[in-house]
């Protein structure tokens, strides 16, 4: 079923910035919502790694990374879910 208008699709493990990263560059209080927080709030389910180290989640199909340092191994890993690692 497509999600509703207003409704969070957050069925699946995410990663993303960590509220701690967020505050380590002074970021909490500019952006509009810290996304460890919201992803949580709405049933996601979420997880990290060290503060600043790639760190990569997969479920099915889907690959995200905790931030920037983890472009290289999301990228890795989707060559590896569609059979060209």
């Amino acid at each position: 079923m497509p999600p509703t208008a207003g409704r969070w699709c957050v069925t699946s493990a995410f990663t993303g910035f960590t509220n701690s990263e967020e505050e380590g560059v002074q970021l909490t209080n500019i952006v509009p919502f810290v996304l460890e927080d919201a992803l949580l709030k709405h049933g996601g389910h979420y997880s990290k790694g060290p503060d600043w180290a790639p760190y990569v989640v997969t479920e099915g199909r889907l690959v995200t990374g905790q931030h920037p340092a983890s472009s290289e191994p999301a990228a890795r890993e989707v060559l590896r879910l569609l059979g060209k690692s």
